[in-house]
């Protein structure tokens, strides 16, 4: 019995020439000379004490002894090889599941997935739309981009942006009964993306809270809110993350340039002990470079300018030309308005 393995090396040369049937093929393999290879197979004839091949021609024959040897070996080494590639592989690689606030999926995450893709490619994606932050603790979630308050309990959070919110309309419906004035929202039928709390945020700043109010559509969602605003169903409330490329694309208009700090925020968070995975950070940082890119980029500044008052067509950055919001009409509803904000 050996109170201890063999070399290392010579296990390693024998292998190699035993699988390869050649000296010369070994030492190729292991980037060494032919005398590094005889010299370590020796080596470890005389530590066995017994020769390990039978020298007939230029092909190794193994002897019994060393037939019993090679399938060990041969497996050892793979399962080296093996763990070798999982410690040293890319941090950049696997599968990343991820749940993430519907609208901001649909308008945000998903255009961009493809700038993601490139930068990592051995990362695949499991998107799931959602705001449910029970999902936080599930074990199928990696990630979570949630709208909230961001206080969740024994996990990981951090802000990754405040919102600002302001009503949108299809450029369609804008054109056939055109919203210029607060009280004109009686005539429009108003889009909830949630329970009617972020509308009422709006009105309130606009002092219309008491306003009478048409038709009303209330939804689980702002991506579904949005997206009937997009069919010419309504007016419902945008903001400049996940309505800045529809506005920037002249898909959605803004009427007023009245917008308030949304009630919640985007958080992005994760299980305390997955926030140290290598794939984890990667995709997090990610997220937040891609924020910072935007900060300037053409789709979140239509949307800011679209709500600085301009009073032109071309502060709604591509809107359609027959549509020219009455400056003075919007002023005379909104003046006081933001005498009050500042305040």
């Amino acid at each position: 019995m050996f109170n201890r393995l063999p070399p290392l090396n010579s296990l390693r040369a024998f292998e190699a020439a035993a699988r390869r049937g050649s000296v010369s093929a070994a030492a190729r393999e292991l980037n060494v000379t032919h005398g590094a290879v005889s010299h370590q197979i020796k080596a470890l004839e005389a530590v066995f004490g017994t020769p390990l091949f039978e020298r007939n021609g230029k092909r190794l024959k193994l002897t019994p002894q060393a037939a019993l040897l090679l399938p060990a070996l041969t497996h050892a080494f793979e399962n080296i090889a093996a763990a070798t590639a999982l410690v040293t592989r890319p941090s950049t690689s696997g599968s990343l599941r991820i749940s993430c606030v519907p609208a901001l999926l649909s308008f945000w995450l998903i255009p961009r997935m493809h700038q993601f893709s490139e930068q990592f490619p051995d990362i695949s994606l499991t998107l799931v739309a959602s705001n449910d932050p029970e999902l936080l603790y599930s074990p199928d979630i990696d990630v979570c981009i949630l709208y909230g308050d961001g206080t969740w309990l024994d996990c990981w959070a951090r802000l990754w942006s405040n919102l600002q919110l302001f009503p949108v309309v299809s450029p369609t419906l804008m054109n056939s009964r055109a919203v210029r004035s607060v009280r004109d929202l009686r005539d429009h039928v108003l889009l909830h993306g949630d329970d009617g709390r972020e509308w009422n945020t709006w009105l309130a700043a606009a002092d219309a809270l008491d306003m009478p109010r048409g038709r009303q559509h209330f939804m689980s969602d702002a991506r579904l809110s949005t997206e009937a605003a997009l069919s010419g169903q309504g007016v419902a409330l945008g903001d400049t993350i996940t309505a800045g490329s529809l506005i920037a694309q002249g898909e959605l208009v803004v009427p007023f340039d009245l917008s308030v700090p949304a009630n919640d925020a985007f958080y992005v968070a994760c299980r305390n002990e997955v926030r140290s995975a290598p794939i984890v950070k990667v995709f997090v940082d990610w997220f937040f470079s891609a924020l910072e890119s935007d900060r300037g980029a053409e789709p979140q500044a239509s949307a800011r300018r679209a709500i600085r008052g301009r009073g032109r067509v071309d502060a709604l950055a591509g809107a359609a030309e027959s549509f020219t919001p009455v400056s003075r009409a919007r002023a005379a509803a909104q003046r006081p308005v933001k005498r009050r904000l500042k305040s």
